[in-house]
């Protein structure tokens, strides 16, 4: 989302009357590449970029690319296959060993649905799940969709635009598999009269929420490293107690009672940090009453257990569901020490946390990092 939001940042800079863009956006890949899908890259006519499709060694070729899009004014299709021994073939010798298809998409700044103007509704809308369908390839006479337009998918009628009711109901089977298994893909539909319709399918989830319940000096780089990695971030505390310098690292400051205003769902983690026995006891049941997929909890292990073991007593206990989303103490084995160490522990374990990993060392992983379509 960070990247996303800095192409949307750029995209709206631009001088729209002496300027022209296209939309580099990773639609497909096979075997093993540094970006995966989704990743995206704004190029203007004058030569600058922003975001990038690969960790470097494609942007050169991409941006030439992109501009020749901006002068046919056409979108394009441009496989990059690093598992080919060719000298002529751009990535060659990168030993990334994959197969990475790249759309390049012209931006009509005077059509409120082209690529970046879809993702800034996306972006505005109130923390969903968005379905976009790239359109990145068409065989035979099509009269409503080109190459390199995007359906932003909300029903079954999104597809009308197609006319035709076998390519909506097959397009509609891939979508909802890939909702499913909540993951992004391609996806390709031949009908009998030799049309062909490829098109990727993006699942695009909203960014992780941390909610930081504290006001300790330890709060000041745990937020800063939520915002470099691009997460959304809210404090929640004493606001006499707040220093003002937090203004400008978080999005959002709430006092305690204010704790229900927030909007918390399941791609929240509640973090709760006060370094104060009874105001964490306290915070506990209210943050485990959210829908929040990650509580933690700084502290020994024998602290968090001695609140387990007093809320018990009070008539409170804490499920045994509820006990699979709390991490006490929070953060991976590390070693971490000083507090922005400790900061990277948490952020580390909460990112495996949503991705549902174990958050171990990948020289031990015996299966690719990335899953495989």
């Amino acid at each position: 989302m960070k990247e996303i939001k800095a192409i949307i940042n750029a995209y709206d800079q631009i001088d729209k009357s002496a300027t022209r863009a296209a939309l580099a956006t990773v639609v497909r890949v096979e075997g093993s590449s540094y970006r995966r899908t989704g990743a995206r890259m704004l190029v203007t006519d004058d030569g600058v970029w922003v975001g990038g499709i690969s960790g470097g060694c494609l942007e050169g070729d991409a941006l030439k690319r992109a501009r020749l899009a901006i002068a046919k004014s056409e979108s394009s299709l441009i496989t990059y296959d690093t598992t080919e021994d060719d000298a002529y073939q751009i990535g060659v010798g990168l030993g990334c060993n994959g197969i990475i298809d790249v759309l390049f998409t012209p931006l009509q700044y005077q059509n409120k649905n082209n690529p970046v103007e879809v993702l800034k509704s996306c972006v505005a809308a109130n923390r969903q799940t968005h379905v976009l369908i790239n359109i990145t390839g068409l065989e035979g006479e099509w009269a409503n969709v080109k190459a390199g337009d995007v359906i932003q998918y909300n029903s079954p009628e999104s597809l009308e635009i197609f006319g035709d009711g076998k390519i909506e109901k097959q397009l509609r089977e891939q979508i909802n598999l890939q909702i499913e298994n909540n993951r992004s893909g391609p996806g390709q539909i031949e009908m009998p009269d030799g049309r062909k319709l490829a098109v990727f399918i993006e699942i695009l989830l909203p960014e992780i929420h941390l909610v930081l319940m504290g006001h300790q000096y330890d709060i000041y780089p745990l937020a800063r490293l939520i915002r470099e990695v691009g997460w959304r971030v809210t404090m929640v505390s004493n606001p006499l107690k707040i220093n003002s310098i937090l203004s400008d690292t978080v999005d959002a400051i709430f006092s305690y009672e204010q704790l229900n205003d927030i909007q918390i769902d399941q791609y929240t983690a509640i973090v709760l940090m006060s370094h104060d026995y009874k105001t964490d006891k306290r915070n506990l049941p209210k943050a485990l009453a959210t829908e929040a997929f990650y509580i933690g909890m700084l502290g020994p292990r024998v602290r968090s257990e001695k609140i387990f073991t007093e809320l018990a007593e009070d008539g409170k206990p804490v499920a045994s569901t509820d006990m699979e989303r709390i991490h006490a103490p929070a953060g991976l084995d590390i070693g971490a020490v000083s507090p922005e160490e400790i900061a990277l522990s948490m952020l580390a374990e909460i990112k495996a946390v949503f991705s549902k990993r174990e958050g171990g060392f990948l020289k031990l992983r015996h299966v690719p990092i990335h899953e495989r379509n």
